[in-house]
């Protein structure tokens, strides 16, 4: 079966190659490809004659990062089901609520959810969970341990061969940033043209990958771990991210390829260790969620001889959908770079009618790679493309005569003070410059005279005595009087997401209500 058993085709290919480096383990798992494609098997016999687990149906996780993600979804690939997992930061109630839309049968979850799991497992809405398993611990009550359902299960090789490239391998949760979280649906064909994609940009058959971005992400899953496996590839994996960790982790597994987003290339700055890490086995960085500051360019360029690529992707197309090589990161700096090989690319005004070089508009794109809309919800699928097949982004974008793609801001993060235009990325950049800027973030707040005016949230670097109206005179100094916020709140730290994200619209309701 060529479509959806992975582990199966790859340990044919390198059965005796290190795949997986569990370091979240005590003591890490480390497994070759032919113990992982057993575990899958295994597990896939479990889930299929205990649970009743088919073609078409929906295997819930809500778990740390894991080699158990990696398990539940190549199990599910044999079995043609489809791994669905649970951002483990939402409210029981919004699980309830997801799990209502999504009807998984089955919920694999880390002992330390056990009481989200007790309170899914009365709640009507998760009706449809019928069976439980704990990774580690006790569980609730009748839940089965992940361990015992493996070795309950045999190692003789699972397939579907009634599976197609159309089918749905996992849904994916959008941010939730407009509400509950819709499900993009992620096919097999969409797997296939972003691993694709990715080889001809990126990866190389003996790179090892650290990551740390959660694997209920698309950037966890999809971005190059997935990827890295079907390339035969070695995935190194931590329960959660770590700065001291990663930094060790890089030198003693010989890391090729990291990912992360500014906020984490921040954090390693700042690490315990950082002067004394040993990075040299990287071939590069990527840096992806938001622009790459130029100072912290420099910085791992000059301390540690780091190659940073940057790109873009979002969990309904790609994900990986952008890249800006390493060469261009300080002359294009704030550039998500080109379309990928196999993804077209237009900015579009308000009347879909296609933009030249340097004029803002929406982002659309079209592709093998996207997704086959959200599970459920068709008015949101038709929504999302329009009649000519082009997937709307949402991103508020502009190209140059090179054809460098530059992210202005979401749609939704654009703000309108006294009937202008106001993009929080441009002001987020024009802070960045200041030498004492740890993380910033712009937000739009209801002004009665202007509609909306600004409000920069800054964190500052440890250390500093760097006062708000210091940073009122940088903005000044770099922009136009309508684009500076009306105020700064320097605080201790800003609210992040589970993929590392700012979360903005905590912002602004927290200085909506004060």
């Amino acid at each position: 079966m060529y479509i959806g058993d992975y582990l199966g085709r790859r340990a044919i290919y390198s059965p005796d190659k290190l795949a997986v480096v569990d370091a979240g383990k005590q003591p890490e798992l480390r497994l070759t490809y032919a113990q992982m494609n057993v575990r899958a098997n295994r597990l896939a016999h479990w889930l299929q004659t205990e649970a009743g687990i088919g073609q078409g149906d929906r295997v819930a996780i809500l778990a740390r990062d894991g080699v158990e993600h990696l398990d539940t979804f190549f199990a599910c690939g044999k079995l043609g089901a489809i791994h669905t997992a649970f951002n483990w930061r939402l409210h029981w109630r919004e699980l309830a609520e997801i799990t209502a839309n999504t009807t998984p049968k089955l919920l694999i979850y880390s002992d330390e959810f056990s009481e989200t799991v007790a309170n899914l497992q009365t709640n009507e809405q998760a009706a449809s969970l019928s069976c439980f398993v704990h990774v580690e611990g006790e569980g609730v009550p009748g839940s089965v341990l992940f361990a015992e359902a493996m070795a309950g299960g045999a190692d003789t090789a699972v397939t579907t061969p009634s599976l197609t490239e159309e089918d749905t391998a996992a849904l994916i949760f959008t941010g939730g940033t407009t509400g509950l979280p819709k499900a993009a649906q992620v096919s097999h064909r969409m797997i296939a043209w972003n691993t694709l994609n990715t080889v001809i940009h990126d990866l190389q058959h003996n790179d090892v990958y650290l990551n740390v971005f959660p694997l209920f992400h698309t950037g966890g899953l999809f971005v190059y771990t997935l990827p890295q496996i079907i390339l035969g590839g070695t995935i190194v994996l931590l329960r959660q991210f770590d700065p001291v960790q990663v930094l060790d982790l890089i030198a003693r597994e010989q890391v090729t390829v990291f990912a992360g987003v500014p906020t984490m290339y921040q954090l390693l700055t700042q690490a315990a260790n950082w002067d004394t890490a040993v990075l040299t086995t990287l071939r590069f960085c990527t840096s992806g969620g938001a622009p790459l500051p130029v100072p912290l360019v420099e910085k791992y360029t000059r301390e540690k001889q780091i190659k940073f690529k940057q790109g873009f992707g979002m969990t309904e197309f790609g994900p990986g959908i952008f890249a800006l090589a390493a060469d261009d990161a300080i002359r294009k700096a704030g550039s998500i770079g080109r379309p990928n090989f196999y993804v077209d690319a237009r900015i579009v005004d308000d009347n879909n009618q296609p933009l030249g070089p340097n004029k803002i508009g929406e982002l659309v794109l079209k592709g093998p790679s996207a997704s086959s809309g959200y599970f459920n919800n068709p008015e949101a699928s038709a929504e999302a493309i329009d009649d000519e097949g082009w997937f709307h982004t949402g991103d508020l974008a502009a190209y140059d005569e090179e054809w460098y793609f530059t992210i202005k801001d979401r749609k939704k993060d654009m703000y309108i003070s006294g009937g202008e235009n106001v993009y929080p990325a441009e002001i987020e950049k024009v802070l960045y410059a200041h030498p004492e800027v740890h993380m910033c973030a712009v937000v739009g707040l209801p002004d009665p005279k202007w509609g909306e005016v600004g409000l920069a949230c800054v964190v500052l670097k440890p250390g500093s005595n760097c006062t708000a109206d210091e940073l009122m005179q940088q903005m000044r100094a770099n922009l136009a009087p309508f684009k500076v916020p009306r105020r700064i709140e320097i605080l201790p730290e800003l609210p992040i997401s589970g993929a590392g994200k700012i979360l903005k619209r905590e912002l602004q309701e927290k200085f909506t209500e004060a």
